[in-house]
Protein backbone atom coordinates (compact mmCIF):
# COMPACT_ATOMS: atom_id res chain seq x y z
CA UNK A 1 0.00 0.00 0.00
CA UNK A 2 1.30 3.40 -0.93
CA UNK A 3 0.94 6.82 1.02
CA UNK A 4 -1.65 8.95 0.10
CA UNK A 5 -0.18 12.32 -1.68
CA UNK A 6 1.19 14.90 1.09
CA UNK A 7 2.82 17.52 2.42
CA UNK A 8 5.20 18.28 5.44
CA UNK A 9 6.38 21.28 6.85
CA UNK A 10 7.42 22.25 10.33
CA UNK A 11 5.36 23.30 13.40
CA UNK A 12 6.11 27.18 14.04
CA UNK A 13 7.12 27.67 17.30
CA UNK A 14 4.77 30.46 18.04
CA UNK A 15 1.99 28.20 17.82
CA UNK A 16 3.34 26.09 20.55
CA UNK A 17 3.45 29.28 22.31
CA UNK A 18 -0.39 29.86 21.89
CA UNK A 19 -0.92 26.36 22.85
CA UNK A 20 0.68 26.66 25.82
CA UNK A 21 -1.30 30.12 26.80
CA UNK A 22 -4.93 27.93 25.28
CA UNK A 23 -3.58 25.45 28.68
CA UNK A 24 -3.64 28.51 31.19
CA UNK A 25 -6.41 30.45 29.93
CA UNK A 26 -8.88 26.97 30.01
CA UNK A 27 -8.53 27.01 33.48
CA UNK A 28 -10.73 30.58 33.54
CA UNK A 29 -13.84 30.91 34.49
CA UNK A 30 -15.01 33.18 31.39
CA UNK A 31 -17.99 34.60 30.99
CA UNK A 32 -19.26 36.27 27.69
CA UNK A 33 -20.82 38.93 26.53
CA UNK A 34 -22.18 38.87 22.57
CA UNK A 35 -23.47 42.28 21.16
CA UNK A 36 -23.69 43.80 17.86
CA UNK A 37 -22.81 47.34 17.66
CA UNK A 38 -23.71 49.97 14.58
CA UNK A 39 -20.20 51.20 13.12
CA UNK A 40 -21.95 53.16 10.31
CA UNK A 41 -20.74 56.48 11.52
CA UNK A 42 -17.49 55.43 12.24
CA UNK A 43 -16.51 53.54 9.53
CA UNK A 44 -17.56 56.99 7.22
CA UNK A 45 -15.45 58.58 9.33
CA UNK A 46 -12.93 56.43 8.18
CA UNK A 47 -13.11 56.32 4.75
CA UNK A 48 -13.80 60.29 4.94
CA UNK A 49 -10.27 60.46 6.57
CA UNK A 50 -8.92 57.82 3.89
CA UNK A 51 -10.31 60.67 0.90
CA UNK A 52 -8.80 63.33 2.79
CA UNK A 53 -5.26 61.68 3.90
CA UNK A 54 -5.04 58.57 1.49
CA UNK A 55 -4.47 56.93 4.57
CA UNK A 56 -6.16 54.02 5.24
CA UNK A 57 -6.92 54.17 9.12
CA UNK A 58 -6.74 50.53 11.11
CA UNK A 59 -10.45 49.86 12.18
CA UNK A 60 -8.52 47.58 14.58
CA UNK A 61 -6.56 50.61 15.68
CA UNK A 62 -9.96 52.31 16.50
CA UNK A 63 -11.61 49.65 18.47
CA UNK A 64 -8.76 49.66 20.68
CA UNK A 65 -8.83 53.01 21.17
CA UNK A 66 -12.52 52.72 22.36
CA UNK A 67 -12.00 49.98 24.58
CA UNK A 68 -8.90 51.55 26.28
CA UNK A 69 -10.90 54.33 27.06
CA UNK A 70 -13.71 52.25 28.28
CA UNK A 71 -11.60 50.65 30.89
CA UNK A 72 -9.85 53.82 31.92
CA UNK A 73 -13.15 54.34 33.42
CA UNK A 74 -13.07 51.64 35.86
CA UNK A 75 -9.88 49.45 35.99
CA UNK A 76 -11.08 46.57 37.86
CA UNK A 77 -11.64 45.36 34.29
CA UNK A 78 -8.44 44.75 33.92
CA UNK A 79 -6.98 43.97 37.62
CA UNK A 80 -5.15 40.86 38.33
CA UNK A 81 -4.40 39.22 41.08
CA UNK A 82 -1.35 38.37 43.06
CA UNK A 83 -0.20 35.54 45.06
CA UNK A 84 -1.14 37.21 48.27
CA UNK A 85 -5.06 36.98 46.85
CA UNK A 86 -4.85 40.79 46.23
CA UNK A 87 -6.09 42.52 43.39
CA UNK A 88 -3.36 45.12 41.48
CA UNK A 89 -5.09 47.71 39.03
CA UNK A 90 -2.91 49.14 36.60
CA UNK A 91 -3.05 53.00 35.68
CA UNK A 92 -2.18 52.35 32.06
CA UNK A 93 -3.83 49.84 29.74
CA UNK A 94 -1.87 48.01 27.77
CA UNK A 95 -3.51 46.45 25.10
CA UNK A 96 -1.53 43.17 23.47
CA UNK A 97 -3.23 42.29 19.50
CA UNK A 98 -1.56 40.56 17.22
CA UNK A 99 -1.03 41.68 13.30
CA UNK A 100 -0.42 39.26 10.24
CA UNK A 101 2.73 39.99 8.46
CA UNK A 102 3.03 38.66 5.19
CA UNK A 103 6.15 38.25 3.27
CA UNK A 104 7.53 34.73 1.85
CA UNK A 105 6.19 31.70 2.56
CA UNK A 106 3.22 31.50 5.16
CA UNK A 107 1.99 34.36 6.94
CA UNK A 108 3.38 35.34 11.03
CA UNK A 109 1.20 36.30 13.25
CA UNK A 110 3.55 39.53 15.77
CA UNK A 111 2.02 39.70 19.06
CA UNK A 112 2.39 43.84 19.38
CA UNK A 113 1.70 45.57 22.86
CA UNK A 114 -0.17 49.12 22.66
CA UNK A 115 1.18 50.49 25.92
CA UNK A 116 -1.14 53.25 27.61
CA UNK A 117 -3.59 53.08 24.79
CA UNK A 118 -5.62 54.80 27.24
CA UNK A 119 -3.69 57.84 26.99
CA UNK A 120 -2.89 57.79 22.87
CA UNK A 121 -5.24 58.83 20.12
CA UNK A 122 -6.65 56.91 17.42
CA UNK A 123 -3.72 57.98 14.80
CA UNK A 124 -1.00 56.87 17.14
CA UNK A 125 -2.07 53.74 17.78
CA UNK A 126 -2.87 53.09 14.34
CA UNK A 127 0.73 53.81 13.59
CA UNK A 128 1.96 51.48 16.27
CA UNK A 129 -0.18 48.76 14.81
CA UNK A 130 1.10 49.39 11.06
CA UNK A 131 4.76 49.73 12.40
CA UNK A 132 4.29 46.41 14.13
CA UNK A 133 2.92 45.03 10.52
CA UNK A 134 6.53 45.83 9.28
CA UNK A 135 8.79 43.91 11.32
CA UNK A 136 9.99 40.43 10.94
CA UNK A 137 9.24 37.62 13.46
CA UNK A 138 13.28 38.06 15.12
CA UNK A 139 12.70 42.24 15.42
CA UNK A 140 9.31 41.58 17.97
CA UNK A 141 10.08 40.62 21.96
CA UNK A 142 8.30 37.51 21.99
CA UNK A 143 10.19 36.40 18.33
CA UNK A 144 13.58 37.44 19.80
CA UNK A 145 13.39 34.42 22.30
CA UNK A 146 10.53 32.06 20.63
CA UNK A 147 13.35 29.57 19.30
CA UNK A 148 14.73 29.25 22.78
CA UNK A 149 11.18 29.02 24.68
CA UNK A 150 10.32 26.03 22.33
CA UNK A 151 13.52 23.97 23.46
CA UNK A 152 12.29 24.20 27.01
CA UNK A 153 10.17 20.89 28.45
CA UNK A 154 6.58 22.13 28.08
CA UNK A 155 5.91 20.72 31.60
CA UNK A 156 8.09 23.58 33.08
CA UNK A 157 6.75 26.03 30.37
CA UNK A 158 3.57 26.27 31.51
CA UNK A 159 4.92 25.69 35.13
CA UNK A 160 6.17 29.34 34.43
CA UNK A 161 3.10 30.66 32.83
CA UNK A 162 0.97 29.51 35.79
CA UNK A 163 3.41 31.00 38.43
CA UNK A 164 4.11 34.08 36.22
CA UNK A 165 0.18 34.79 37.00
CA UNK A 166 0.44 35.34 39.52
CA UNK A 167 2.78 38.17 39.40
CA UNK A 168 0.72 40.98 37.73
CA UNK A 169 3.66 42.98 36.72
CA UNK A 170 5.33 40.56 34.69
CA UNK A 171 1.89 39.63 33.20
CA UNK A 172 1.90 43.47 31.94
CA UNK A 173 5.24 43.36 31.08
CA UNK A 174 5.21 40.54 29.14
CA UNK A 175 1.65 39.71 27.89
CA UNK A 176 -0.39 43.68 28.56
CA UNK A 177 -3.38 43.94 30.33
CA UNK A 178 -6.40 43.79 27.79
CA UNK A 179 -6.22 41.32 24.85
CA UNK A 180 -7.89 42.70 21.76
CA UNK A 181 -8.05 39.99 18.68
CA UNK A 182 -9.71 39.92 15.35
CA UNK A 183 -10.64 36.47 13.95
CA UNK A 184 -11.07 37.95 10.93
CA UNK A 185 -12.79 34.76 8.89
CA UNK A 186 -16.53 36.42 8.40
CA UNK A 187 -15.94 38.82 5.33
CA UNK A 188 -18.92 40.94 5.12
CA UNK A 189 -21.07 37.83 6.82
CA UNK A 190 -21.98 38.28 10.62
CA UNK A 191 -20.67 36.16 13.24
CA UNK A 192 -18.74 36.20 16.56
CA UNK A 193 -15.84 34.66 18.14
CA UNK A 194 -15.66 32.68 21.13
CA UNK A 195 -12.42 33.19 22.43
CA UNK A 196 -10.04 31.42 24.95
CA UNK A 197 -8.06 34.21 27.15
CA UNK A 198 -5.74 34.24 29.65
CA UNK A 199 -6.26 38.27 30.34
CA UNK A 200 -8.89 39.73 32.69
CA UNK A 201 -10.27 41.06 29.42
CA UNK A 202 -10.59 40.50 25.90
CA UNK A 203 -12.31 41.81 23.23
CA UNK A 204 -12.81 39.85 20.07
CA UNK A 205 -13.75 41.47 16.46
CA UNK A 206 -16.01 39.36 14.60
CA UNK A 207 -17.57 40.33 11.00
CA UNK A 208 -19.90 43.03 9.63
CA UNK A 209 -22.75 42.60 8.03
CA UNK A 210 -24.89 45.49 6.50
CA UNK A 211 -28.42 45.04 7.44
CA UNK A 212 -31.94 47.04 7.71
CA UNK A 213 -32.88 49.07 10.82
CA UNK A 214 -35.06 51.93 12.32
CA UNK A 215 -32.49 54.91 12.57
CA UNK A 216 -34.10 58.51 12.88
CA UNK A 217 -37.09 57.03 12.12
CA UNK A 218 -36.11 55.98 9.00
CA UNK A 219 -35.56 52.35 7.58
CA UNK A 220 -31.68 52.18 6.76
CA UNK A 221 -29.11 49.73 5.92
CA UNK A 222 -26.50 50.15 8.59
CA UNK A 223 -23.41 48.39 8.97
CA UNK A 224 -23.25 46.31 12.03
CA UNK A 225 -19.99 44.49 13.75
CA UNK A 226 -19.99 41.66 15.77
CA UNK A 227 -17.91 41.46 18.91
CA UNK A 228 -17.64 39.37 21.59
CA UNK A 229 -16.49 40.94 25.41
CA UNK A 230 -14.66 37.99 27.79
CA UNK A 231 -14.00 38.51 31.05
CA UNK A 232 -12.61 36.62 33.40
CA UNK A 233 -15.30 35.87 36.30
CA UNK A 234 -12.91 35.65 38.80
CA UNK A 235 -12.00 39.21 39.01
CA UNK A 236 -15.12 40.60 36.77
CA UNK A 237 -19.09 40.55 38.04
CA UNK A 238 -21.75 41.09 36.01
CA UNK A 239 -23.02 44.35 36.58
CA UNK A 240 -19.38 46.14 36.19
CA UNK A 241 -19.13 44.04 32.31
CA UNK A 242 -22.61 45.23 31.20
CA UNK A 243 -21.60 48.86 32.27
CA UNK A 244 -18.26 48.30 30.30
CA UNK A 245 -20.09 46.96 27.51
CA UNK A 246 -22.54 50.09 27.41
CA UNK A 247 -19.71 52.50 27.56
CA UNK A 248 -17.37 50.48 25.13
CA UNK A 249 -20.61 50.14 22.59
CA UNK A 250 -21.38 53.79 23.29
CA UNK A 251 -17.48 54.81 22.33
CA UNK A 252 -17.67 52.97 18.82
CA UNK A 253 -20.67 54.03 18.04
CA UNK A 254 -19.60 57.52 18.53
CA UNK A 255 -17.02 57.08 16.08
CA UNK A 256 -14.87 57.90 19.42
CA UNK A 257 -11.52 59.78 18.28
CA UNK A 258 -11.76 59.79 14.77
CA UNK A 259 -13.20 63.72 14.50
CA UNK A 260 -10.01 64.63 16.41
CA UNK A 261 -8.08 62.44 13.49
CA UNK A 262 -5.46 65.04 11.21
Amino acid sequence: MTDAPHSIEPFHPFRQMVIDGMDLAARKHHIHGLVEVDVTEARARIRLIQERTGDRLSFTGFIVYCCAKAVDEDKHLHAYRDWRNRLVLFDDVDVSLGAERRGEGQPVVLQGLIRAANRKSVREIHAEIRELQTKALGETPWGRWLRWYVLIPSVIRRLFFRVAQRVPKVVKDFNGTVLVTSVGMFGNTAGWGIPLAAHTLCVTVGGIESKPVFHNGELQDREHLCLTVTFDHDIVDGAPAARFIQRFVALVQAGAGLSDVP
